[in-house]
């Protein structure tokens, strides 16, 4: 099991950009594939961005590509997501994942373990 923790949210104006962090602790941090989710207010937890245990790949939802993007550093057990170009809609809780394998992966119920979240609001 690891501990997650996310930083970096705040308030921000359309157009602009934000940098999240999540902070892992308690586990083989380099072991593990690693995702953002974000819940919108009033709707489900969905998936933005994931990368693989060495960060050699990445995956995107779709409405995410080409604005952000996500990385890892292993020896310093620190995930982000680097968020340009952002939008109103935009604006939800984002959460980090994790769960031990090589992958990477998409869906909610892959991941075992979640941060609390940071709350990112884009005003338009």
């Amino acid at each position: 099991q690891v501990q997650l923790v996310e930083s970096g949210g705040g308030l921000v104006q359309a157009g602009g950009s934000l940098r999240l962090s999540c902070a892992a602790s308690g586990g083989s941090f380099s072991n593990y594939g690693l995702g953002w989710f974000r819940q919108a207010p009033g709707k489900e937890r969905k998936f933005v961005a994931a990368i693989s245990w060495s960060g050699g790949t990445v995956n995107y939802e779709d409405a995410v590509k080409g604005r952000f993007t996500i990385s890892r550093d292993n020896r310093k057990n620190l995930l982000y997501l680097q968020m340009n170009s952002l939008k109103p809609e935009d604006t939800a809780v984002y959460y980090c994942a994790a769960r031990s394998g090589s992958g990477y992966y998409t869906l909610e119920s892959n991941y075992d373990d979640w941060g609390q979240g940071t709350q990112v609001t884009v005003s338009s």
